[in-house]
């Protein structure tokens, strides 16, 4: 058995994970990560099939803007990140085949949701919304020790407090469901079937159970910078990466982690790969990336328990979605002016139900996705509610569905298509190791309050928690801070 000590022991290699990783690389620890597939970035990343590149998970990227944490993670590690600024972030399409131009610009965003559902209230509505949106933005970086769980964080939370914060942490006892009523918008039928289908996408739930903080941000986001990476997310990943492995610390690909272990002053991971000895690895400090479904379930055969959590928290199948994917490679005959489409669908998907389906194609300008310079790729999702209950279905059936929907909706036809494959449930526990394969984090729920989320602190002795079953972990920015918090909090504990 092969033994190798660390400062600092992080499972998975997700954006959280990834967060957490270099801001202590930065501050001179040696760290390892273990990443169980072939390829890091877990949620945020792409992967070669068949002559295309396809994402895995996430495909959109927000977060350069001011007082956003991607931004914050870029400039304090100095890297300069490769993006492109979409000129149009969305594009929305009605059941009745309307298109919503989800403009960058708040000005001309309103115009264009009046023109769409009517002038009544949008401004005022659209407006409230930005300015809650900026001051989540403001806010997030200055309160790095919220959820408060030890006095001393209160004391951090206090001395950061200011007047924004008691103005606006009141909304987060209201729901959207109450803010659309308050703006008489709630019998505007095509404007709540629009919020509860962009609410889906961004906080995994709808409007009676999304609270204003959270719901106001999340229709936001096409309101702030939009990138597009080229040659797909993992060419994001990969710079932090390569960050790492510049400072004594190290990305370990197809290094499953089996057990956690910890003896009152050393962690232990017990690491299996396939056809070679296994392997342990050691460090006084731990960091899960990894949900906390799964990350519970690793010191399951330990003695050891990390008794100080609230088990009560953990969000089981019936609560959260995972998602059908169908990736496309087909014959390029129209250039789009947008590349993110969510559609909404005359009628519920066969064998899964969801109402929308969102669509992101490649950049017309990358030809790095693609073997051949006439072809394009397209990425599909939507959700599957109760993954483990929904495990099988027809997935062909589903995905002829949205070929269907998307030769309607004229992106393509179905003879230019050269290349479709389609994943669901099993392949995405297969592919990310996430329990019941669930994607998108823990779903936004109006009886769970921002201060009762779940704790960056695993057990109150050297154990932490990031990505998006953590507060606030949600999309990349979400998950970003959510490694950024656990940093923070780490850092004040154990004096860095």
């Amino acid at each position: 058995m092969v033994e190798n000590e660390f400062d600092v022991l992080t499972i998975g290699s997700g954006m959280g994970a990834l967060t957490t990783a270099c801001l202590l690389a930065k501050a001179g620890k040696k760290v390892g990560i273990f990443e169980q597939n072939w390829l890091a970035g877990g949620c945020t990343s792409s992967y070669w099939r068949k002559g295309f590149v396809f994402e895995s998970g996430a495909t959109t990227l927000v977060g350069l803007d001011e007082n956003m944490p991607l931004k914050y993670l870029l400039d304090e590690l100095g890297i300069d990140l490769q993006a492109v600024e979409l000129i149009l972030p969305m594009q929305v399409h009605l059941q009745d085949g309307t298109v919503v131009n989800r403009y960058k610009a708040l000005d001309q965003w309103i115009e264009e949701a009046e023109r769409i559902f009517g002038a009544k209230n949008q401004r005022q509505f659209w407006q409230f919304c930005y300015q809650v949106s900026q001051f989540v933005w403001e806010t997030s970086l200055k309160q790095t020790a919220f959820p408060p769980t030890r006095f001393s964080d209160i004391l951090v939370c206090a001395k950061n407090v200011n007047l924004s914060q008691l103005r606006y942490a009141p909304y987060s006892f209201f729901s959207m469901q109450w803010l659309l009523k308050k703006y008489d918008l709630l019998k505007n039928k095509p404007f709540v079937d629009f919020i509860n289908e962009q609410l889906l996408i961004t906080a995994q739930n709808h409007i009676s159970e999304v609270n204003v903080l959270f719901g106001a941000t999340a229709l936001c986001y096409t309101n702030y910078g939009n990138y597009y990476v080229n040659g797909g997310l993992i060419n994001m990943v990969n710079p932090f990466v390569k960050y790492l492995e510049t400072r004594e610390s190290k990305v370990f690909l197809r290094h499953k982690v089996e057990k956690i272990d910890f003896d009152g002053k050393m962690y232990r991971l017990k690491i299996r790969q396939k056809g070679k000895e296994e392997q342990t690895f050691t460090a006084p400090i731990l960091v899960s990336g990894i949900p906390i479904n799964n990350t519970l379930e690793l010191f399951e055969s330990s003695p050891y328990q990390p008794s100080t959590f609230d088990t009560h928290k953990i969000m089981d199948s019936p609560q959260l979605n995972s998602a059908f994917q169908v990736g496309i490679g087909f014959k390029k005959t129209r250039i789009f002016d947008c590349i993110h489409h969510q559609i909404h669908l005359d009628a519920p998907l066969p064998e899964i139900g969801s109402a929308s389906i969102f669509l992101s194609l490649n950049h017309p300008d990358d030809s790095s996705r693609t073997d051949a310079p006439d072809m394009m790729v397209g990425s599909v999702s939507t959700h599957i509610k109760n993954p483990a209950k929904n495990k099988v279905f027809d997935k062909e059936k589903a995905a002829q569905a949205v070929v269907n929907v998307l030769e309607k909706r004229g992106f393509l036809r179905k003879e230019d298509i050269v290349y479709l494959h389609s994943s669901a449930t099993t392949a995405w526990e297969k592919w990310t190791n996430r329990k019941f394969g669930f994607v998108g984090g823990y779903p936004q729920y109006f009886s769970i309050k921002p201060w009762q989320m779940i704790d960056s602190r695993l057990d109150g002795k050297g154990a932490y928690l990031c990505g998006d079953t953590t507060y606030p972990g949600q999309g990349i920015p979400g998950v970003v801070l959510s490694g950024i918090i656990a940093y923070e909090k780490l850092k004040r504990d154990k004096g860095y």
